[in-house]
């Protein structure tokens, strides 16, 4: 299993209807047929961190991974949710023991990049954002 946790904050002035929407969006992206399970809600940890909000959904390998990093419903879903991100950090874990899963997976993180130039540029943005784009 493959868990990504998104924790993120929203850009100051994001009103509480676009909060809606892009979680609804998150959570549409959270439900393809790739992933195990998910959740989107509120982050339990720390205030002082400065984030409000997680994200995390699960697959099963790294097949699984690429059909959720190349689902429609994610491609479409992220154009409408990363702009309003203040602040996002990325935390993953595995039960798979392979000594080179997080290079796999950097190696497919930086594909997509490369495939979907805007997407990198989206996350990139993201003025304090902690997922890498570039080697």
């Amino acid at each position: 299993m493959i868990v990504n946790i998104l924790r993120f904050s929203f850009k100051d002035g994001t009103t509480e209807e676009k909060k809606a929407e892009v979680l609804a969006a998150m959570r549409r992206t959270a439900a393809v047929e790739s992933v195990s399970f998910s959740t989107v809600g509120q982050d339990l940890g720390d205030p002082a961190e400065g984030y409000t909000h997680a994200y995390c959904a699960a697959v099963e390998d790294l097949a699984a991974l690429e059909r959720y990093l190349y689902d429609q419903v994610h491609l479409d879903g992220d154009s409408g949710i990363l702009p309003h991100f203040a602040r996002l950090s990325a935390v993953r874990l595995s039960d798979d023991a392979d000594p080179e899963l997080n290079e796999k997976i950097m190696k497919m993180h930086l594909k997509k990049v490369a495939t979907y130039p805007e997407w990198g540029r989206l996350l990139e943005a993201i003025p304090n954002g902690q997922i890498s784009t570039s080697a």
